[in-house]
C-alpha cells in the first residue's frame, strides 16, 4: 500500500532508526544474503503430515475411448501397466491437450489447516495438510449429457470416499473440468483442499499467472496465485530482508497485485481455473504438474490451439476483453501533478512551452494531504480539497478547455477526517452508521492500520455499499468534469473479516478486486460516460480485465533491478499481457523511494538515466504516464533540466505518432483479448529461442523493442527472429531471413534499439510522420 510504504520508509530514514538500520543490515550479512537472491523472503510455506507421497490409480474398467464434442477422452487400462487419460482433438490424435501418468492418481482431496498473517495487504500462508486422499479407484466411465462422467473413490479412506469428475467439451474450444467428493459422502464435511495432478514433460515450459514480475517461464517453479502487495524489494538483498524485518512487506518473487490461475506453454496447451480460492501450481517437478487448491472443490477449463495467440483468444472469451481506450488517451502523456491548483497551472504552462503532447494532467492530492509520522499523506475522503483546490470544478474547466483532460485518485478506503481543518462529508462516519465497512468478528469496523492513522474499507459483497461509492464516484468525480482516476488498492481483504450476507472471505479475497472494478465500470455506465472516461487498476484476478478499462503495474523501485525495478516492469508487462490484461503499463521512472543514499544497498532515488531509460521504454507501450513517486524531491522528474525535458517532449510525440497504430492494436484487444505488449513467441512459437526472451517486447506485430535495462550501457545484445527488420533511428536493415540470430545494436541516450519489419506499411509510414515533425532527421534506408 503506498501509504503504508511511506510509513515504512520514514522508519527506516529518521535518525532515531538509524542504529536499527545499521545493526539489521550487518545481521544480515551474517546470513550471507546475496543481491537478486529471492529465496529469502518465502511467505507461502507448506508443511504436510500424516499422508503418504506416494500417489496410486487403480481400476478394472477396461480401456475404451468417449467423446465429449469436438474431443475425445481415452481411457487406458493394459494389464500389468496401470491405467491413465489422455484427452486430443477429434480430428487429430496426436495432439493431446491433457494426459495424466500412467497408473498415478490424476485428483486428491485431503483436509488442512492454515495459519493466514497479513502486514499491509502482504500476506504469509502456512499450510498444514492434515490428511490427503491419494490412492485413486476409478469404478465406471460413461458419457451423459454429451459429458464424460467418472466416478470412483479414495481407497485410503475407510469406508470410501466417494468422488466425481464431469469432463465436458465446449462448442468454442477447451474441455471443462469439474472435481468434487459425492455429496453425502462421509468424508466430505471435512474435505478442504482438493489437488489435480497432470503430466508434463522437461521440456514444456510455463507462462502467464497474471502480472509476474522476476520470471517470466514458470518451469521449475512453486506458484501461489494470491492477490496481495507485491512487496518492496521482492528478493533484492539486503532491501527484502529489511523489508520484513521492520513491516512484514518485503515479498518474493511470486507475489502480486494481479494474480490469475492460467498459463500457457510453448507445447500450446494451456489451463486455467474457475475457482476463486487460493491456488498454487507446483511445476517444480519436470514430469509431473500439481495444482493444490483451498477447496473441497476444482473447477476449470484445459485449452490448445495452433498458435499462443489463438489460447489467449480462447481464454479471454471466458475471462473478458477490455474495450478500447477513449481516443484522447493516445494523443500524449498523461503527467502526474501534486501541490494545488496554482502549481497545476504552472505544469500546465510548462508543458505547453516546451512542446509536449498532453492528454491529461493526473492531480493525485486532489483529495488534499495531511502531516502523519511519515510526512505527508492523502486524506482517503473522496471530495476536493477545499485548501488545495478551492476551485475544483473551475481548474477542471480551464484545463479541459485547453484540450487536456483531468484525472484524480480513489481507493476502496476511508478515514475519519473529524480532525481535518475543512471538509464536507465525513464518508468514514457515513459508511460506518450505514454497515458499508467490513466488520471484526465483534460486529465493529474492520480497521487496517496506517501510518498514525487507519482506515476502513468498503464492503463490496454490500450491494447497498457499492450503490453508495457509485454514487460518490457520480457527485464527485463525474459530475466534476473529471475524465478517469487510479483506482488504487484493493489487494487487502481480511481473511478473518465479517462480510454481508455471510460471504466467505477466503473465496472472496481474490474476486475483491474483480468486484471493486467492476464497481468502477459500473458508475460510468450509468453515469452515460462508457467509452469516454478511464479508470487504471493495479489489482486483479481472473475477471478483471472484462471490467477494468486499463491497468497500470503498481509500485515498482526506482532502481534497475529484475525483482522490483525497471526490468521487472517489463517482465510484469509481458506476463499480464499473456493472461488478458492485454492493456496495462507501468509508472514512468518507477515509485517506492528510500531515501539511503548514504547507506550502500538500502538507499534508492530515481536517476536521470534511469528516467530517461524508462521513458523511451513506455513511448512503445499502451500508456505514457508519469508518476513523481512517494518521494517526489529526491527523484530525477521529467522537468527537472533542459536535457529530461528535451527527452520527454521528443518521446511523447513518438508515443503520439504512434496513436494511428495503437487504434488497430486496440481494436484487437477488444474483439480477440490480443496485448498490445506482446512477448517474442506470440508471433515467433516455432523459434525456441523466443520463449526465452524476456528483455525485448513486441507492439503488435509490426515493431520489436529491445529497451536498454542497464545502467551505464551503450549498447544491447538483442535477439532479431528471422526475418529483415529496419532500424527507425537509422534505417539499416538488419537480421537473416533463414533463422534468428544475436547482434549488437548501439544505445546511446534518445536511441533505444526499436525495429520494424522490412516492408511493413506501417513502419513506413511512422518514419514519415516522425520527419514531419522533426523527430528523426534520417534520410534513407540502407
Amino acid at each position: 500500500m503506498k501509504q503504508a510504504r511511506e510509513n515504512i520508509i520514514y522508519k527506516l530514514c529518521n535518525k532515531k532508526g538509524a542504529f536499527l538500520l545499521i545493526s539489521a543490515f550487518l545481521f544480515s550479512l551474517l546470513f550471507l544474503f546475496p543481491p537478486g537472491s529471492v529465496q529469502s523472503s518465502r511467505p507461502y510455506t507448506s508443511s504436510t503430515h500424516g499422508f503418504s507421497l506416494y500417489r496410486t490409480l487403480w481400476s478394472n474398467v477396461p480401456s475404451k475411448i468417449l467423446r465429449t464434442g469436438k474431443y475425445l477422452v481415452e481411457w487406458s487400462n493394459p494389464l500389468f501397466c496401470g491405467p491413465k487419460i489422455r484427452i486430443y482433438r477429434v480430428s487429430d490424435r496426436k495432439d493431446v491437450i491433457w494426459e495424466t501418468s500412467r497408473g498415478e492418481a490424476f485428483f486428491s482431496l485431503g483436509t488442512g489447516s492454515a495459519k493466514i498473517f497479513e502486514s499491509r495487504g502482504s500476506y504469509r500462508i502456512h499450510d498444514y495438510l492434515k490428511r490427503r486422499f491419494c490412492h485413486q479407484s476409478v469404478d465406471e466411465l460413461s458419457e451423459e449429457d454429451g459429458a464424460v462422467i467418472i466416478n470412483g473413490s479414495f481407497l485410503d479412506s475407510l469406508p470410501p470416499l466417494r468422488y466425481r469428475v464431469v469432463f465436458k467439451g465446449k462448442d468454442d474450444g477447451g474441455v471443462d473440468f469439474d472435481f468434487q467428493a459425492h455429496s453425502g459422502s462421509c468424508e466430505e464435511g471435512r474435505i478442504n483442499r482438493a489437488f489435480m495432478i497432470y503430466k508434463t514433460s522437461a521440456d514444456e515450459r510455463f507462462f502467464g499467472f497474471g502480472a509476474q514480475y522476476s520470471y517470466l517461464d514458470m518451469k521449475g517453479k512453486r506458484v501461489p496465485v494470491l492477490v496481495q502487495e507485491q512487496g518492496i524489494g521482492r528478493g533484492l538483498q539486503p532491501l527484502t530482508f529489511l523489508m520484513n524485518l521492520f513491516a512484514g512487506s518485503g515479498g518474493d518473487a511470486f507475489s502480486t497485485y494481479a494474480a490469475v490461475p492460467f498459463y500457457l506453454t510453448n507445447h500450446l496447451r494451456s489451463m486455467f481455473l474457475k475457482n476463486p480460492e487460493y491456488s498454487v501450481f507446483d511445476l517444480t517437478d519436470p514430469t509431473r504438474v500439481t495444482v493444490s487448491l483451498f477447496s473441497r472443490r476444482i473447477r476449470g477449463r484445459i485449452l490448445a490451439g495452433s498458435s499462443p495467440l489463438e489460447i489467449i483468444e480462447k481464454f479471454t472469451r471466458y475471462s473478458g476483453r477490455m474495450a478500447e481506450l477513449p481516443e484522447w488517451v493516445g494523443e500524449g502523456a498523461i503527467v502526474c501533478v501534486q501541490g494545488g491548483s496554482t502549481r497545476v497551472r504552472e505544469t500546465v504552462r510548462r508543458l505547453r512551452e516546451n512542446g509536449v503532447p498532453v492528454s491529461a494532467v493526473w492531480i493525485h492530492d486532489w483529495c488534499g494531504r495531511r502531516r502523519t509520522i511519515a510526512g505527508s499523506q492523502l486524506w482517503w475522503n473522496w471530495e476536493p480539497d477545499p485548501d488545495l483546490y478551492p476551485d475544483f470544478p473551475q481548474l477542471v474547466k480551464e484545463i479541459r478547455a485547453q484540450g487536456i483532460r483531468v484525472l484524480t485518485y480513489l481507493n476502496p478506503f476511508l478515514v475519519d477526517v473529524s480532525e481535518k481543518p475543512s471538509y464536507r462529508r465525513n464518508l468514514f462516519l457515513e459508511a460506518k452508521e450505514k454497515g458499508y465497512l467490513v466488520r471484526k468478528k465483534d460486529g465493529e469496523p474492520y480497521l487496517i492500520p496506517n501510518t498514525d492513522f487507519s482506515a476502513g474499507m468498503v464492503d463490496l459483497s454490500n450491494k447497498k455499499a457499492r450503490e453508495w461509492v457509485k454514487e460518490i464516484i457520480k457527485c464527485e468525480f463525474l459530475d466534476a468534469g473529471v475524465s478517469g482516476w487510479m483506482a488504487d488498492y484493493a489487494e487487502a481483504l481480511p481473511f478473518d473479516c465479517l462480510l454481508e450476507g455471510g460471504n466467505n472471505p477466503a473465496r472472496f479475497h481474490n474476486r475483491y478486486p474483480e468486484e471493486w472494478a467492476k464497481l468502477n465500470r459500473e458508475a460510468i455506465r450509468e453515469a452515460g460516460l462508457e467509452g469516454e472516461v478511464i479508470f487504471f487498476t493495479r489489482s486483479g484476478f481472473t475477471k478483471s480485465p472484462g471490467f477494468s478499462t486499463l491497468f497500470w503495474l503498481g509500485d515498482q523501485l526506482v532502481n534497475w533491478d529484475e525483482h522490483d525495478g525497471i526490468k521487472s516492469a517489463l517482465t510484469g508487462l509481458l506476463s499480464s499481457g499473456i493472461s488478458g490484461f492485454s492493456l496495462n503499463h507501468s509508472d514512468i521512472g518507477g515509485y517506492t523511494t528510500i531515501g539511503l543514499s548514504w547507506l550502500p544497498g538500502f538507499g534508492y532515488t530515481r536517476s536521470k538515466e534511469l528516467l530517461l531509460r524508462w521513458i523511451e521504454m513506455n513511448a512503445f507501450t499502451a500508456v505514457f504516464r508519469t508518476h513523481e513517486g512517494n518521494m517526489p524531491e529526491l527523484n530525477c522528474q521529467w522537468d527537472r533540466d533542459a536535457e529530461t525535458i528535451r527527452q520527454f517532449a521528443r518521446f511523447a510525440k513518438i508515443y503520439e505518432t504512434l496513436h494511428f497504430y495503437r487504434r488497430e492494436l486496440l481494436k484487437e484487444a477488444s474483439s480477440s483479448g490480443y496485448p498490445l505488449v506482446r512477448p517474442l513467441f506470440l508471433h515467433y512459437p516455432g523459434d525456441p529461442e523466443a520463449w526465452g526472451i524476456k528483455e525485448e517486447f513486441m507492439l503488435g506485430s509490426e515493431f520489436l523493442i529491445a529497451p536498454c535495462l542497464q545502467p551505464g550501457a551503450d549498447e544491447v545484445r538483442l535477439y532479431l527472429p528471422a526475418g529483415r527488420w529496419v532500424h527507425l533511428w537509422s534505417g539499416k536493415v538488419f537480421g537473416n531471413t533463414q533463422a534468428g540470430e544475436w547482434l549488437r545494436v548501439p544505445s546511446p541516450i534518445g536511441e533505444p534499439p526499436v525495429f520494424y519489419r522490412y516492408g511493413s506499411q506501417v513502419g513506413e509510414k511512422t518514419v514519415e510522420d516522425l520527419r514531419v515533425i522533426g523527430v528523426l532527421n534520417r534520410v534513407s534506408r540502407d
